[in-house]
């Protein structure tokens, strides 16, 4: 089923902008166990509200059979850059707001309780909130308590009985996540406090719309936030934007902070400069669009014609980094096992499983070591840079392709 309204506004005024085809859920992970089964495809688009400008996914997916039929692979910790990350998110941000010790925080999306722990270890109460019992019982480890469920308007008197009103709500690429983001923002606004604070961060669709970068759509991703559809969504809850930062995360983030509308709390002057500049941009024409359908169409014909030379010739392509991008890139070109010999991850929750759909088993960077040559296509490009110094420590005869070159 298509989505007929705009999950911002509620206009039923949309236009389909791009199509990529038939996909799984890309942050699913197949184990051993299950590989006779066939896991669910679904039609990848996106649609733009005419109206308000928010861009969101077309079909209509159940968030739980996205988070919930396979034991979720994803961690905050996967990686030293990601780790990083999150460690100075949870000092800059309640310095930012100027958080007093022994406040409360919610973190949405609270995942294996990395960010929880670090709010906790500086003084915070925190609760976490995550569907997914398989990231609860690893925060649990941490001791992290998690709220296991969804963060909506139908849960939110259980977390209010249990936790009360909270100085601080996070919500880090998880509110694009949800399906009714109006009720998700209207939830914020029932359990915060007073002068309490909603910080979300999510991809910036300004950075994806720059740069081509299409992989970072995917069923889990089904709102791609501007500013100007975030103050939009905001609204819905008579919250107002009153800071915006961009961040150096899946490859250029936004980082919105928001307070209830009120004569203390306007909206930062950057809102306007941002959403300006988006409109210039083309953010908003459907036209920009079919130009970057055909962009990103004309480079997968010719890196195709480079992979299927290179497997002509009898030689291998491992590809690396077992993401969630990942998957839609490798789905997107058609890649599968017959053509990639592995996808390599850090991850000890990813190692020994295979990628949806595409059905690649997914192994330690250590596999490079049983090739004496061999071709290297980096998926999660976000960290390029340091997969590449690692991986030459691995194997000094490595080839890197991309459908940049």
């Amino acid at each position: 089923m298509f989505r007929k309204l705009c999950l911002a506004c509620n206009s039923p005024n949309l236009i389909r902008i791009l199509d990529l085809g038939m996909h799984p859920f890309a942050d699913t992970f197949i184990p051993e166990s299950r590989l006779s089964e066939s896991e669910p495809v679904y039609p990848l688009s996106c649609d733009l509200c005419k109206d308000c400008g928010h861009i969101q996914t077309s079909c209509i997916t159940n968030p739980m059979d996205r988070y919930a039929s396979y034991d979720y692979s994803y961690t905050s910790a996967n990686s030293t850059f990601s780790k990083n990350h999150w460690q100075n998110y949870a000092t800059e941000v309640p310095a930012r707001i100027n958080l007093e010790k022994g406040s409360s925080i919610i973190d949405v999306g609270s995942n294996d309780g990395f960010l929880p722990e670090h709010f906790q270890k500086n003084g915070y109460k925190v609760l976490g909130v995550d569907p997914s019992q398989f990231m609860a019982d690893l925060a649990k480890k941490s001791n992290v308590k998690t709220f296991i469920g969804l963060f909506n308007l139908e849960n939110i008197a259980k977390i209010l009985k249990d936790f009360g009103k909270v100085n601080l709500i996070t919500a880090n690429n998880v509110f694009n996540h949800s399906d009714e983001p109006q009720d998700f923002v209207k939830a914020v606004e029932s359990i915060l406090d007073k002068d309490g604070v909603f910080v979300f961060e999510s991809p910036y669709w300004m950075a994806t719309f720059e740069t081509k970068k299409f992989d970072q759509i995917y069923h889990e991703h089904v709102s791609y936030f501007t500013v100007k559809s975030a103050k939009k969504v905001l609204e819905a809850a008579d919250l107002v934007i009153t800071d915006v930062q961009m961040v150096n995360y899946h490859g250029g983030s936004l980082r919105v902070y928001s307070k209830r509308k009120n004569e203390a709390n306007a909206e930062a002057s950057i809102v306007k400069e941002l959403i300006e500049k988006e409109e210039v941009l083309g953010l908003f024409n459907p036209e920009s669009y079919a130009k970057f359908m055909q962009n990103i169409l004309t480079q997968r014909n010719a890196f195709l014609k480079k992979v299927y030379e290179i497997k002509s010739n009898g030689e291998s392509i491992i590809a690396v980094g077992a993401a969630a991008k990942g998957n839609t890139f490798l789905n997107f070109y058609n890649l599968n096992h017959t053509a990639i010999d592995y996808v390599t991850d850090s991850s000890p929750y990813k190692c020994g499983k295979h990628t949806p759909l595409s059905r690649i088993p997914i192994k330690n960077d250590d596999v490079f070591l049983q090739y004496k040559d061999v071709y290297a296509l980096i998926l999660s490009w976000n960290i390029a840079d340091q997969l590449k110094d690692n991986l030459g420590k691995i194997n000094k005869n490595i080839k890197f392709i991309s459908p940049e070159k």
